[in-house]
Parts: C-alpha cells; sequence; structure tokens
C-alpha cells in the first residue's frame, strides 16, 4: 500500500536547516524547563518515599485531599488527581522513610475517615521505596538508556559500514573512559553526559557516520521526551525508564529503514548529489514511514485517552517520542551524515563523489 505516489520528491533535505533551529530550540527550551524546576521530577520509585493510591466515592478536589491530611499531622504531602468516569481518585506521596506500613495505613485511613466519612473511599495501595533504594534505580535506569545508546552505535557501524574492528574500539574506549570517570566523585549523570560526548566524538574521529547520525537522533528523542515530562511536570517513575527505551527501539528502527534506502541506492552506482541521494531516499520510504508511525500513534492514542490514570504517563511518553522520533529519522539523522566528508565505504556506504 502507497499513501505516497513513487515520483514524489519532497525536498526534506534542502530544509534541514529550518529543522535544526526547531529541534536546537526543543533542546534549549529543555534544558531551560530541566534547570527552571531543579532537574527531572522523579517519582517515587527513584526518589524514595511512600505512595497511597486512595479512590472515593464521590469527586474530591486535590486541595480537599490535601488539607484532610495535613489536618491530621501528616505534613509534606504531595497529592496527584487522576480521576476518571468511574470515580474520583489521587496519588499522595511522602518523603518518608523507616515507617511501618501498616501503621501509617491505619493512620491515613483514620484521618480520611474524619474528613470524609467512613465508607466514602478505598486505600487501594500503600507502598514504600528507600532512599538509598531509589538512589541505586536511578542510576540503573540511567545506564540502561546509556548503554542501550552505545550498542545501537556498535551495531549501527556494522550494519551499514562494515567497521566492525573501529566499533569494538570505540566501544573498549569508551568503557575504559567510563571507568576512569567512575572513580573520580561526580554524579552519574555528569559521568553519562560525558560518556555520550565521548561516544559522539569517537564517531566522528573514526569515521562512524551512519553511527553518528543514529546516535544524535536518538539522543534529541530522549532528551525532547524528558523536556516535554519537565513542561506538563510529570514524574520520571520506572514505567517511564521503559517508555524511554521502547522510543530509542521505535526511532532506530525508522532511521535504518531511511539508512539501509540510502544504502540501495549508493550501491546503485546513481551518478547524483549525495544529498539529492538521501531526500530521494528519504522519499522513497515516506510511504511506510506514515503508515507505521500513523497506525503506532491511533493504538497510543487510545490508551492515552483510554487507557486510564495507572498508563497514562506511560501512554503520553510513547506518543512525544514516536512523533518526535518519526522527524527525527527524517530531519535529524539523515542530515548529519551529510556533516562529515565522503570517502571509501566498504559495503555501499559512501563513494567518493561530488556532495
Amino acid at each position: 500500500m502507497e499513501l505516497i505516489k513513487p515520483n514524489t520528491n519532497l525536498d526534506f533535505i534542502g530544509k534541514r536547516k529550518y529543522a535544526y533551529v526547531l529541534s536546537g530550540s526543543l533542546i534549549l527550551l529543555t534544558i531551560v524547563f530541566l534547570v527552571m524546576r531543579g532537574g527531572p521530577k522523579f517519582g517515587i520509585d527513584f526518589a524514595g518515599g511512600i505512595l497511597v493510591q486512595v479512590k472515593f466515592d464521590k469527586m474530591t478536589s486535590t486541595g480537599q485531599v490535601r488539607k484532610a491530611i495535613e489536618s491530621g499531622g501528616i505534613e509534606n504531602v504531595t497529592v496527584q488527581d487522576f480521576s476518571t468516569e468511574e470515580g474520583s481518585e489521587h496519588l499522595i506521596r511522602l518523603e518518608r522513610e523507616g515507617v511501618d506500613l501498616a501503621g501509617f495505613k491505619h493512620q491515613m485511613e483514620a484521618t480520611l475517615e474524619n474528613a470524609f466519612g467512613e465508607g466514602s473511599f478505598e486505600v487501594r495501595r500503600v507502598e514504600m521505596v528507600g532512599a538509598k533504594v531509589g538512589k541505586d534505580l536511578r542510576q540503573k535506569a540511567l545506564f540502561a538508556v546509556f548503554y542501550a545508546i552505545l550498542f545501537i552505535a556498535i551495531y549501527i557501524s556494522g550494519r551499514f559500514e562494515l567497521k566492525w574492528m573501529m566499533s569494538i574500539i570505540m566501544a573498549a574506549a569508551l568503557l575504559v573512559a567510563v571507568y576512569l570517570a567512575s572513580l573520580v566523585d561526580i554524579s552519574v549523570v555528569w559521568l553519562i553526559l560525558i560518556a555520550l560526548l565521548i561516544t559522539l566524538g569517537l564517531c566522528w574521529v573514526l569515521r562512524l557516520r551512519y553511527a553518528l547520525g543514529a546516535v544524535v537522533a536518538l539522543i534529541h528523542d530522549v532528551t525532547i521526551t524528558m523536556g516535554a515530562f519537565s513542561f506538563f511536570n510529570k514524574e520520571i517513575t520506572l514505567p517511564i525508564v521503559a517508555a524511554l527505551l521502547t522510543i530509542i527501539g521505535y526511532s532506530l528502527n525508522d532511521t535504518i529503514i531511511v539508512f539501509d534506502r540510502i544504502r540501495e541506492n549508493l550501491r546503485k552506482g546513481r551518478r547524483t548529489d549525495f544529498s539529492k541521494t538521501i531526500n530521494g531516499s528519504i522519499n522513497e520510504t515516506l510511504s511506510r514511514t506514515i503508515l507505521t508511525s500513523g497506525t503506532t500513534l491511533i493504538v497510543v492514542g487510545s490508551l492515552f485517552v483510554l487507557g486510564g490514570g495507572v498508563i497514562h504517563d506511560f501512554a503520553f511518553a510513547l506518543l512525544i517520542g514516536i512523533v518526535v522520533g518519526t522527524y527525527s529519522s527524517i530531519y535529524v539523522a539523515s542530515p548529519v551524515l551529510l556533516a562529515m566528508p565522503a570517502g571509501d565505504e566498504k559495503g555501499g556506504a559512501l563513494s567518493k563523489r561530488k556532495r
């Protein structure tokens, strides 16, 4: 099935400067929002504390719930409303450690009964995560995202450029750099940022242009998704990390389709500028991109609207990630190939030609 006519030739590459401005602006806004809010807003999975989920029989505002809890002597609470048509439901978060959950649940129920009456609510769950456990989970989540991007760079280099040895050298050098940096007492966030910069630098020095394009696009997608969460003041939890890894996989899939068509067209030995080859390849895969992204967005959109409060943020992350990932495979990953001088490549990569 083709939605786009075979002879369509939209000038994507010619508009890449506008795309750079748009992407740069979104990344800059992400940085601004993160600085203003003091970094990402971590959920109980990463920050530690107590989580209580309560469902009320009648519609109840977050202000009413917060006032009722504080009147019972429980302070420093955060109340989030994710009510549905079935009833009013709230998530109550507290930064506490070393608390007896059974006793705390009894205290919370007594406090809510005094404010709303007996039998007017249901405490659905009470969970507690220690601060140390939350910190460990946060570090592991960051490394999961980083190593996913790293191994993708290795795969892309070997798959499209047949530079497996260069990929192994890059991985070894990066692992040594990460190990040496970890010996210094710096935060994991800075460690990951340094590692990503080293990855980009090695891709450039070793002339791994396809890997560079894929890595830049993936960093772009994850950053903008994080910016959306910061803008809407949403929490980063374990399901959101799973969503970010899903976004990385989805965006990579789109990018590989375009890269594969570029490689096929280069193997055909078409006498044309490299920028025109890239643009033609994007147009040839455009129908497939629209169909894949469109059908996926319908499913994720249904989850976002009908999935309920528990899965709402997960679906929101996927919505942002799919849109941004589709955009980046066209306007970020592919144009990055033009950033490096052309040279001889095996396996049908770039041949010496005037771009």
